[in-house]
C-alpha cells in the first residue's frame, strides 16, 4: 500500500465522496464493476488479535469484451463512518489485500472498496468490516474449595471476573490447567489461547469450572481469562485444590495383652497425613469409640477415651472422619477383666514315695491361674517369724516345691501357698484341700547312719548321727577290727582301701543304694576334687580302693532318697609320704681321689614343681652314730638332683657310711617329710 501525505487527507476523502456520488448516478444497481464475494480472512464477524488483514474478492464478469477494470480503490472507515484513511488506488488486476493495518486501536473498522472500468466508470462501494482487539483481559482468580476433599468428590472452582477494563470484543470465556504444582500454563501462547484451549467459552459469566476427581495431594489450579478476539491474561490466577482420598487411621491403645484384674481405661487415636484430625466443628473430624456393640460416642477430634468395667470379655471398636470427610476402616481390640482372686488350696495329703514334696492348687474360673508366679513357703509351726519361700514350680494350675528336711531341725512347721490368676489377682492359704491347717512332722523320712574307715584287717569307721541340722560322730571299731587313728600314712606311689557301712537308725543294712566317696587333696596339689560312688552291697557295705596321688582328706556321703535322710560319716586323713630316691656312682670311694656322684629324684605325681626345684637334704653316717646333714640342694623342674662328694679325710678309710636324701616338710607341697632307702660307700 502507497502512502498518501496526511494534509491531503482530508481533500482526497472529500473528492472520494463526490465521486462516489456520481459513480452511483452513472452506475446501474446492476453494474457488472461490482467486486464479487468480498471476504474478510479469518472471519468478517469474527475478532483479530493482530492487526493485519487480509481482504480477498473475485473479479466480475464483464459484458463488454471491451471494458476491462482499469483500477481498483478503498478506504476505510471508522466505527463512526469517518475515513481514517485517503482513497488507495490498486491495480485493476488485483483480487486481494494483503498485510491491511488499521490506523487507529483496537476497534470496528470498514474497508469500502469499488472498481473503475476503462472507460472511467465507477462501481459500487462494497464494504467488509474488520474487527481488531489486541487488549488483554485482566487477571481471572480462581476460588477453590476451602479446606480438603474427599477423593470421590468431583471438584469444581469459581473463577473470580477480570477487574481491569474489559476489552472491546469482550469476554470469550477462560482456559484453565491442572497439575500437581509443576507450573504448568492454561495456553501454549504467552499472550493468547486458542478456542480449543479455552475450556469455558459462556462469556465472562461463565466462571465455575468442573475439573471431575483429582489425584490425591495439592492440586494447582491455574486460569487466564480469554477475550473476544483470543488475547489472554497477562497474569495467571492459581489456587491450590487440595484432595485426600485416603482414610484415617484409628488405634486403640492401653489395653494390656490377657487379663487386667480391675477397670481399664482405653483411648481410641486417630492419625490422617493429608488432611489431618484437627478438630474444627460437628462437620469436622471426628473419633468415635463403642464398647459391646453400642452406639458409638463420637469425640470430635483425634482422640477418644472411655473406662471399660465390668468382669468379662468386652468388645471394643473404633473408627474416625478425617478433615476431607474419609470414614476410616474399623479398629477393633478386646478388653479382658477378672477382678476376682483365685482359689489356693494344699493337697489333701502327702504322697508318701515322695514326702518332701509339697503341692498346691490354683484355680480361676475367668483368667485361669498364672503358671508364671506364686509360691510356697515355710515356718516353724505356732511362731512369728516369717514364711520362707522354698523353689517353687508353677504348671497346669498346680504349685510345686521341695522341702529339704534334712536341712530342718525336727520340729512341726506350717506352710503358705500364695498363687496369681492371670489376671495378677493374689490369694494365699495355709490349708489343705478338704479345710484342715497344712502342718508336717520333721523328720519327715526313715533316718540313716554311715560308717567309713580305711580298709584291710584293722579297720578305723566314724560312725555318725544326724540329729537336726548337727551330726553326732564317734569313732568305734566294727566287728572286733582292731581300732586305728582316723588318719593313715602310706608310701608315695601306693593307694589303699576304704570303705564302711550304711544302715537305718534301727542298724538295718540299707542295700543297693549309692554311697559318694568325696577326696579332697591338699594345697599344691594339681589333682581336682574327686568323687567316686560306690553301691552298698546286701548287708549295707561299701568298699573302694583309693588311687595313688598326694595327701588328701576323704568323706562318705549318702546323698539321701525320697524317703531316707542324707548322712555323711567324719572326714578321715590319708597322709602320702614323699617319693624320693638316691643313687651313688661308686660303692668305693678312693681318699683324695675322685668324688663320687650321688643323683637322685623327688616323685611329683599329682604335684607341681617350680622352675627353681624344691629342696632335699643329703645326710650320711657312719656305724653307732646319728643322721647328719652335709648338703641341701635344689632339684630341677623334673625333680631331679646331682652332686658330688670327694672324700679327703684319712680317717674316712675303711669306714663303710651310709648316705640318704631327706625331703622336709614344704609350704605347697602335697606329700609328708620322706627319705630315701640309704646307699653305701666304703672309703679307701
Amino acid at each position: 500500500m502507497r502512502r498518501v501525505p496526511q494534509v491531503l487527507v482530508a481533500a482526497l476523502a472529500a473528492a472520494a465522496s463526490s465521486l462516489s456520488l456520481a459513480g452511483a448516478a452513472l452506475a446501474d444497481p446492476a453494474s457488472e464493476l461490482r467486486p464479487i464475494n468480498l471476504r474478510v480472512a479469518g472471519g468478517e464477524a469474527d475478532w483479530h488479535p493482530d492487526n493485519d488483514f487480509q481482504i480477498n474478492w473475485d473479479q466480475p464478469t464483464l459484458a463488454a469484451a471491451d471494458s476491462p477494470i482499469k483500477a481498483a480503490h478503498y478506504l476505510l472507515r471508522d466505527s463512526t463512518g469517518t475515513a481514517v484513511t485517503p482513497v488507495i488506488d490498486l491495480p485493476g488486476n488485483v483480487l486481494q489485500l494483503e498485510h491491511l493495518r488499521v490506523p487507529g486501536g483496537p476497534g470496528r473498522y470498514d474497508a469500502e472498496i469499488w472498481l473503475e472500468g476503462s472507460d472511467h466508470r465507477l462501481g459500487p462501494h462494497v464494504s467488509a468490516t474488520l474487527r481488531f482487539d489486541d487488549a488483554r483481559p485482566g487477571k481471572a482468580q480462581p476460588l477453590a474449595p476451602a479446606g480438603w476433599l474427599s477423593g470421590n468428590a468431583a471438584a469444581a472452582v469459581t473463577i473470580g471476573h477480570p477487574t481491569t477494563t474489559t476489552p472491546i470484543s469482550g469476554i470469550r470465556g477462560y482456559a484453565v490447567s491442572v497439575d500437581r504444582g509443576g507450573g504448568s500454563t492454561p495456553c501454549v501462547s504467552t499472550d493468547r489461547c486458542s478456542l480449543a484451549e479455552t475450556d469455558l467459552r459462556a462469556g465472562v459469566g461463565g466462571d465455575r469450572a468442573s475439573l471431575g476427581v483429582l489425584a490425591e495431594g495439592v492440586n494447582v489450579v491455574r486460569v487466564v481469562a480469554v477475550s473476544g478476539s483470543g488475547m489472554r491474561s497477562a497474569e495467571i490466577g492459581s489456587a491450590q485444590v487440595r484432595v485426600d482420598a485416603s482414610r484415617p487411621l484409628a488405634t486403640l491403645s492401653g489395653i494390656r495383652s490377657g487379663w487386667a484384674s480391675g477397670p481399664v481405661q482405653v483411648t481410641a487415636r486417630a492419625t490422617d497425613s493429608l488432611s489431618g484430625m484437627t478438630a474444627s466443628g460437628p462437620g469436622g473430624p471426628y473419633t468415635a469409640l463403642s464398647v459391646d456393640g453400642a452406639v458409638p460416642r463420637m469425640e470430635l477430634g483425634d482422640s477418644n477415651t472411655t473406662v471399660v468395667s465390668g468382669e468379662g470379655v468386652h468388645r471394643l471398636t473404633s473408627y474416625a472422619r478425617d478433615a476431607a470427610g474419609n470414614i476410616g476402616a474399623e479398629a477393633s481390640a478386646t478388653v479382658r477383666i477378672d477382678e476376682g482372686s483365685p482359689l489356693v488350696a494344699f493337697a489333701g495329703s502327702q504322697d508318701p514315695r515322695e514326702p518332701e514334696r509339697i503341692e498346691a492348687t490354683v484355680a480361676d474360673p475367668l483368667s485361669g491361674p498364672d503358671p508364671t508366679r506364686g509360691t510356697i513357703a515355710i515356718r516353724p509351726a505356732g511362731s512369728r517369724q516369717g514364711f520362707a519361700p522354698l523353689p517353687t514350680t508353677g504348671a497346669g494350675g498346680h504349685l510345686v516345691a521341695h522341702w529339704d528336711s534334712d536341712a530342718f531341725p525336727t520340729g512341726t512347721y506350717e506352710f503358705r501357698a500364695t498363687g496369681y490368676d492371670a489376671a495378677g489377682n493374689v490369694a494365699s492359704s495355709e490349708r489343705r484341700a478338704g479345710g484342715a491347717r497344712f502342718l508336717l512332722a520333721n523328720p519327715l523320712k526313715r533316718q540313716t547312719e554311715i560308717v567309713a574307715g580305711f580298709g584291710g584287717k584293722h579297720l578305723v569307721w566314724q560312725r555318725c548321727k544326724r540329729e537336726g541340722p548337727r551330726r553326732r560322730c564317734r569313732r568305734e571299731t566294727i566287728e572286733s577290727f582292731e581300732r586305728r587313728p582316723a588318719t593313715r600314712a602310706v608310701p608315695y606311689g601306693r593307694g589303699t582301701s576304704f570303705g564302711g557301712r550304711l544302715t537305718a537308725s534301727t542298724g538295718a543294712p540299707l542295700a543297693g543304694l549309692p554311697v559318694e566317696i568325696v577326696e579332697t587333696f591338699v594345697a599344691g596339689s594339681t589333682f581336682p576334687r574327686r568323687t567316686t560312688t560306690v553301691q552298698t552291697a546286701a548287708d549295707g557295705t561299701f568298699l573302694t580302693r583309693l588311687l595313688p596321688g598326694p595327701s588328701r582328706q576323704i568323706e562318705a556321703r549318702f546323698p539321701g532318697t525320697k524317703t531316707l535322710t542324707r548322712t555323711d560319716a567324719r572326714t578321715v586323713g590319708l597322709d602320702v609320704l614323699g617319693g624320693l630316691r638316691l643313687h651313688a656312682s661308686s660303692a668305693a670311694a678312693r681318699i683324695g681321689g675322685a668324688p663320687v656322684i650321688f643323683s637322685g629324684s623327688l616323685g611329683d605325681l599329682g604335684a607341681s614343681i617350680p622352675a627353681g626345684g624344691r629342696p632335699v637334704q643329703l645326710q650320711f653316717r657312719f656305724p653307732g652314730s646319728e643322721w647328719s646333714e652335709f648338703r641341701t640342694v635344689q632339684t630341677d623342674a623334673e625333680g631331679r638332683f646331682r652332686y658330688a662328694y670327694a672324700f679327703s679325710d684319712d680317717d674316712s678309710r675303711g669306714i663303710r657310711f651310709q648316705f640318704r636324701a631327706f625331703s622336709p616338710a614344704q609350704d605347697g607341697w602335697p606329700y609328708e617329710p620322706a627319705t630315701s632307702s640309704p646307699v653305701f660307700v666304703t672309703g679307701r
